[in-house]
């Protein structure tokens, strides 16, 4: 495989997230059409660090203080002190990020403005759990959820109420100030309602109870002590305004118009790419090897993952790579790229893999078992040996995952 072409999916990769990065958004936004007056901030999320210097940038002075939270490992350094809390689980850390948001909330004045920066990972980063839930009870929900597979609209329904926060509980908090919420997407749909767990958004789903198959005794038993929410006519969102900046369609658009400036012609895949990671990688690669060459493919969606009691290293990028991989075996030149625009799979600091018809070969000959290592959630593992692994560090963005492959026509 030429690496010219190898650089280039990783450059088109590059500039997927270039268009999506939170400080530009945020920025972008702020200037065109500026908050005025004086201004207390709040930032949540993977994306925070980016979102907040974006909007130091575009109101200078006019931020009278700010709290900042962030995943552990992405803090920068800002005019503000950033807190770093758990995720994908929450842990100790987030629970004291919600006593300092309500404590940052309490020290706002009534006729204060709020700009809060909202992106993916705001669900894990920070929490304020009701009486009755401990800890540790809801770090069980959790991990039953995401070995489950759960998709993250229905993961979310179960974590939005169980908080005191989520919900469009802070809309009732911050009430009565003007508030302004800045949002990067990393949900299918964009539905506000998911993103961070829909802190500053009404949900008439919560009136209803919820209807998720499958659901154990104990996520029944601890849903009976769901906190009350702001009804949907509540006057508490009479003056919250909220935007989405940032979502999977931009960064996949930047990624069609980079790949067509690299002479190549472009195969923009619309079908939001979900469900199982191993046999999305398995359809996936399978479309790339019936189309015709010379096109670079671009997906985008988020898959799951049903985790083995014992689960190795990787993520759901790396597990639809190592099966694109699986299924691209001896084929030449052949390229399969699968990712997080966030910088992050899972628990991993790999951002996901980029494969080709060789890297089954170059794992083997490592004494790595493609197809064990998949079944063990330990893609991770392999795609190092095979020398596959994209390491991004943080992004600031999140905007979930982006797919590229390439039949090479020379």
């Amino acid at each position: 495989m030429p690496s010219g072409h190898r650089e280039n999916i990783l450059h088109i990769f590059q500039s997927a997230l270039t268009a999506v990065n939170g400080r530009v958004r945020v920025r972008e936004r702020l200037t065109e059409r500026p908050f005025a007056g004086k201004i207390y901030m709040i930032a949540i999320g993977k994306a925070a660090c980016a979102m907040a210097q974006g909007a130091h940038d575009a109101l200078a002075g006019q931020i009278v203080d700010a709290l900042i939270i962030t995943k552990k490992g992405y803090a920068e350094s800002l005019p503000w002190p950033v807190f770093e809390a758990g995720h994908p689980l929450v842990d100790e850390s987030s629970l004291e990020a919600g006593k300092r948001l309500l404590s940052f909330v309490d020290r706002i004045s009534v006729d204060a403005s709020v700009l809060v920066l909202i992106s993916g990972g705001a669900s894990a980063l920070v929490e304020v759990l009701p009486p009755k839930i401990s800890l540790a009870q809801f770090q069980k929900i959790n991990t039953w959820a995401q070995a489950a597979g759960l998709n993250i609209n229905d993961y979310n329904r179960i974590r939005r109420r169980l908080s005191r926060i989520k919900g469009g509980r802070l809309a009732k908090l911050l009430f009565p100030r003007r508030v302004l919420c800045l949002v990067i997407s990393d949900v299918p749909g964009n539905d506000l309602r998911a993103i961070g767990s829909g802190p500053l958004v009404m949900d008439e789903d919560l009136r209803r109870p919820l209807t998720l198959p499958g659901l154990p005794d104990f996520v029944i038993d601890a849903l009976k002590h769901m906190p009350p929410a702001p009804l949907p006519d509540d006057s508490c969102f009479q003056n919250v305004k909220r935007e989405i900046i940032a979502t999977l369609d931009n960064a996949k658009t930047a990624a069609v118009e980079t790949a067509e400036t690299l002479g190549y012609a472009v195969a923009m895949e619309s079908a939001f790419v979900a469900g199982d990671a191993a046999q999305a990688g398995t359809r996936l690669a399978k479309r790339l090897l019936e189309s015709e060459p010379g096109a670079v493919h671009v997906w985008g969606g988020e898959t799951t993952i049903k985790l083995p009691e014992s689960p190795g290293r990787g993520g759901r990028n790396q597990s639809l790579a190592l099966a694109a991989a699986l299924a691209l075996h001896n084929q030449k030149k052949v390229l399969f790229l699968a990712a997080g625009t966030d910088g992050s799979d899972g628990p991993t600091e790999d951002a996901g893999a980029l494969v080709d018809g060789a890297s089954v070969t170059r794992g083997q000959a490592a004494g790595f078992d493609a197809a064990v290592s998949l079944a063990r959630a330990d893609a991770g593992s392999f795609l190092e040996a095979s020398g596959d692994l994209i390491h991004t560090g943080p992004t600031g963005t999140n905007v979930m995952d982006i797919m590229l492959g390439l039949r090479v026509t020379e």
